[in-house]
């Protein structure tokens, strides 16, 4: 895992991870994606008829959209998040490219029916952004907190995983009161990498 400078807080992490991902390439973020999606297609929580609640990844995120894909032809039931304006998620099916349209904030949003805050209890396995995760399972988001309320909502048993480059795995992130960890992380180089005996 990658040190990080224990005194660095969110704000300053943010800009670190943020920055480094604007140099990425169009290819290194391609290659992320398959790799990604590969390693999620292979957990026993991604079997066909399994729901799966994943974000649609846009600018320089680990590419999620081939993993998307693939659970929909697979046979996954598939839900995309809705950021809502109190900074909670919505839920809706992903039923192929034509159920998608841009949204706010950058974001690529399914049009279908909304299913609710609490359609991601049902998920089977939940698949988390994240611009950094740490040995513990700890997560740094980009400071809404949505996916800290997502993470206390879905069963302690449910497979979480946050997804970051490789070199954004790291031994610790600043932690606060409301956040909620994942129980793995997926790395395009290390696959999924469980955290903490979670």
């Amino acid at each position: 895992m990658a040190t990080v400078n224990s005194v660095l807080t969110k704000s300053d992490l943010r800009r670190r991870v943020l920055a480094a991902r604007r140099e990425r390439s169009a290819r290194e973020r391609a290659a992320a994606g398959a790799a990604i999606r590969d390693a999620v297609l292979a957990l026993p929580a991604a079997a066909p008829g399994a729901t799966a609640a994943v974000y649609y990844a846009v600018g320089s995120e680990p590419d999620t959209r081939p993993l998307v894909a693939a659970l929909a032809e697979r046979g996954v039931r598939v839900l995309l998040p809705i950021f809502l304006d109190g900074g909670d998620l919505d839920w809706a099916e992903y039923t192929g490219p034509e159920s998608l349209a841009a949204a706010g904030h950058g974001l690529v949003e399914p049009t279908g029916p909304r299913l609710g805050v609490d359609a991601v209890r049902g998920a089977d396995v939940l698949v988390c952004p994240a611009l950094a995760v740490d040995a513990a399972g700890y997560r740094l988001g980009r400071g809404a907190g949505c996916y800290d309320r997502v993470l206390s909502l879905v069963d302690a048993r449910t497979p979480t995983l946050g997804v970051v480059y490789d070199d954004e795995l790291v031994d610790s992130v600043p932690v606060e009161a409301h956040d909620r960890p994942v129980r793995a992380a997926v790395t395009p180089g290390r696959g999924v990498v469980p955290l903490a005996d979670r």
